[in-house]
C-alpha cells in the first residue's frame, strides 16, 4: 500500500483504480490542501453507456466521496469526430439530434450516481460542443496546432495499429487527440480542473491534454488512468453473448442487469466490490473470503448493490425477489422476459430464438439437441415441438442455468 497523504489517492489506491499517474506527488500535494475539480470524458454515441463505463463513473463518485468536484464532460463535439482508440474503422455520423438525445438518456444514470448541484464538491456535466462549436478552424490550427507534432501523433497506439493494419483513418479522427487536449486546457482555464481520469487507453490523450496546458497557460494539470478491466476468463467488461450490458433501463431490462452481476465469476467477486460497491473494506474482506457454495451469497450482495446504485432500491429488490422466485420456489418473476404465445401456437425452437435466447433458429436447434432447454424444468428434444399455451396460462422456458422466461398465451 502507498504512502498517501490525500484521502483521494488513499482511497483510490485502496479499491484498486490506479494504474498510471503524470505526477503522483504533484497530486497528492495538490489534493490534500484543496478542492481539485476532476473530470472524465464521455461521447454520445448511444443512448446508454454500458458496463465497460462503470469504473469511470465510479472514479467520479470516488472523487465526490473524497471531498472534490466531479465534472462529467459528455462528448457532445468530439462524438461529431469519433475516438480512434482501439477501432479499425470510421464511427458513424450522427445527427445533432441524436447526440443530444443520447446525452439527455445518459445523464439520468449520472443522476443516480453523483450530487449535482452549485456546491464546491457537486458535480457539473458540461458538453464540449458549447466551445468545440465556437472554435474557427483557422484559429484551432494556429493557437493549439503548433504545440502537437505529426510526428508524436502518429506514435500513438490509436494511430499506430490502425495504419498497420492498412486500415484507413480519416484526417477528421487524426484530430481527435487535438481536440481532446485543448478540452483539458478549456475545463482547466474555465472552471479549475486540474485533473483528468480516464481508462488505460486514453493514458496518451490525457498526457496531450497536460502537456497542451502546460505550454499555453503555464498551468500545472494532471492525469490518472484505470487499469484496463478484463473478467477473470479474459472477456471484456461489459460485454456478454447476448450483447452490451447497458445502464439504462430502457436499453436492458433491470433483471437483465441484476443477473449479469450474480453471474459473475467466484475470482472477480472481490475486485468487483472494491470497485463498484460502497461497503467497507473489511466487508468486502469478509464476503470474498467465502468459499464453495457461499460465494454465492457475495454474488447476491454485489449485484444488489451496484443494481441499487445504477437503477434504484426498488430495481435490485424486484430483480432478487424475481431470482429468488425462479431459482428458488419454483414460480415465476415479475421481472422475466415474456413472449406472447398465440391461440395457433409456437414451436419450441422459434420460441427460443423470439425472446431472445438464441441468435437463430439453428443455434436454438443446437441447443434444444443438447438438451439444454427446458419447460417447466423438464427437458426438451424436439425443436419443433408445437406450443400451445391457453390464454392467461403460464410456462416457463429456460436455456441453461441462468436464461428465464414466460411463454404467455393470449
Amino acid at each position: 500500500m502507498s504512502n498517501y497523504t490525500s484521502d483521494l489517492l488513499r482511497l483510490l489506491d485502496e479499491r484498486g483504480y490506479i494504474h498510471q499517474m503524470t505526477d503522483a506527488q504533484g497530486l497528492d500535494a495538490l489534493a490534500s490542501k484543496q478542492v481539485v475539480p476532476g473530470y472524465i470524458g464521455f461521447d454520445a454515441t448511444a443512448p446508454s453507456l454500458h458496463v465497460g463505463s462503470m469504473v469511470q463513473i465510479m472514479l467520479l463518485r470516488r472523487l465526490q466521496q473524497a471531498g472534490h468536484k466531479p465534472i462529467v464532460l459528455m462528448g457532445g463535439g468530439t462524438t461529431r469526430i469519433g475516438d480512434p482508440t482501439g477501432r479499425d474503422e470510421s464511427r458513424k455520423m450522427l445527427s445533432d439530434e441524436v447526440i443530444e438525445s443520447n446525452i439527455a438518456s445518459i445523464q439520468t444514470v449520472f443522476e443516480k450516481m453523483l450530487t449535482f448541484g452549485d456546491g464546491p464538491t457537486d458535480a457539473v456535466l458540461v458538453n464540449n460542443q458549447d466551445w468545440l462549436g465556437q472554435l474557427g478552424y483557422i484559429e484551432l490550427l494556429q493557437e493549439v496546432g503548433t504545440h502537437f507534432t505529426v510526428n508524436r501523433m502518429l506514435t500513438f497506439d490509436s494511430v499506430k495499429l490502425r495504419l498497420e493494419r492498412e486500415q484507413p483513418m480519416t484526417f477528421l479522427e487524426f484530430n481527435y487527440m487535438i481536440l481532446q487536449g485543448y478540452d483539458f486546457r478549456h475545463l482547466a482555464k474555465e472552471m479549475g480542473a486540474r485533473l483528468q481520469m480516464g481508462g488505460s487507453d486514453q493514458w496518451g490523450n490525457i498526457v496531450n491534454g497536460v502537456e497542451l496546458t502546460r505550454r499555453m497557460d503555464s498551468v500545472e494539470v494532471y492525469g490518472v488512468t484505470t487499469p484496463l478491466l478484463t473478467t477473470a476468463d479474459g472477456g471484456k467488461m461489459g460485454k456478454t453473448a447476448a450483447g452490451a450490458v447497458w445502464l439504462n433501463e430502457a436499453q436492458l431490462p433491470n433483471y437483465d442487469f441484476w443477473q449479469y452481476w450474480r453471474n459473475t465469476d467466484d475470482r472477480d467477486v472481490g475486485r468487483f466490490l472494491r470497485l463498484f460497491t460502497d461497503l467497507p473494506l473489511d466487508e468486502v474482506a469478509r464476503l470474498e473470503s467465502l468459499e464453495g457454495s457461499e460465494i454465492n451469497a457475495a454474488k447476491i450482495v454485489l449485484a444488489n448493490e451496484i443494481t441499487k446504485l445504477v437503477r434504484g432500491e426498488d430495481a435490485a429488490k424486484a430483480a432478487e425477489a424475481t431470482a429468488a422466485a425462479t431459482f428458488g420456489a419454483g414460480t415465476l418473476g415479475d421481472d422475466l422476459p415474456v413472449l406472447e404465445v398465440p391461440a395457433e401456437g409456437i414451436r419450441l425452437g422459434q420460441a427460443c430464438t423470439a425472446i431472445g435466447f438464441t441468435a437463430s433458429n439453428g443455434e436454438a436447434k443446437r441447443k434444444i439437441g443438447e438438451g439444454a432447454v427446458r419447460i417447466d424444468d423438464e427437458a426438451m428434444s424436439d425443436p419443433g415441438l408445437l406450443l400451445e399455451i391457453a390464454p392467461g396460462e403460464e410456462k416457463k422456458l429456460s436455456l441453461g442455468k441462468k436464461k428465464h422466461g414466460i411463454l404467455r398465451g393470449i
